[in-house]
């Protein structure tokens, strides 16, 4: 499945969560630049907060894959599809440089926030929290995002994106207790292949509306 563009996929995956959750206390959290642009959609469907959760991924050196990412909390967390003796492996063999990735996530992560928030925990509480990826090719932001809202008490955690693959539903059966994915791809191409627009604002100007959002609900 193609789409023309991630706002037309935001509105389709509406159309789905809408008869469920029109009268839910809901909040929207996007893992992404490129998701916010779908979750948009989403939010002003169920007239909800919307939110991003700011994540850098820490690539493992000379490999296409993710290690894990940094939260804008400042925690780790492991790309949950590696096996322990993988994730051992790896930081054996690539300590010093897997850790001075870490500093300078956190670091570029603190210098976009400002005195931003882009996330409140309190507008989660009690909600049903979905959590809108512009596509997946791992479960890699899933992780970091379940293990942020680990000491939050959310009512149900509900995944939508308009693509993923194989690999992350099979990790998503795990972590989530609902999924919307508009399609599931064996050999997934990378997440700008399935829209035929690919124009995103800045990262700086995507902070800048969430941030504003968040004050607004406060």
């Amino acid at each position: 499945m193609y789409f023309e563009s991630r706002a037309q996929a935001g509105q389709i995956l509406a159309v789905e969560l809408l008869d469920k959750y029109r009268y839910e206390n809901c909040a929207v959290v996007a893992l992404s630049d490129g998701a916010v642009l779908v979750a948009e959609q989403i939010a002003s469907s169920l007239h909800c907060v919307l939110m991003m959760l700011l994540t850098e991924d820490i690539q493992i050196p000379g490999e296409d894959l993710s290690f894990g990412a940094i939260s804008q909390e400042g925690g780790f967390t492991y790309n949950g599809m590696f096996s322990t003796g993988e994730i051992e492996e790896y930081v054996s063999e690539f300590h010093g440089y897997l850790d001075e990735q870490k500093r300078e996530a956190f670091q570029k992560i603190n210098r976009l926030l400002g005195d931003g928030g882009l996330i409140d925990s309190t507008l989660l509480r009690d909600h049903v929290v979905i959590l809108v990826s512009d596509g997946l090719d791992n479960g890699a932001s899933i992780d970091v995002a379940i293990d942020y809202m680990k000491p939050i008490k959310v009512r149900r955690l509900v995944v939508a994106t308009p693509t993923a693959s194989v690999q992350a539903v099979d990790r998503l059966h795990i972590l989530a207790d609902e999924l919307h994915i508009l399609d599931v791809k064996e050999n997934f191409m990378g997440v700008d292949h399935y829209y035929n627009q690919n124009v995103i604002p800045s990262h700086e100007e995507t902070i800048a509306k969430i941030n504003q959002i968040v004050l607004n609900w406060r």
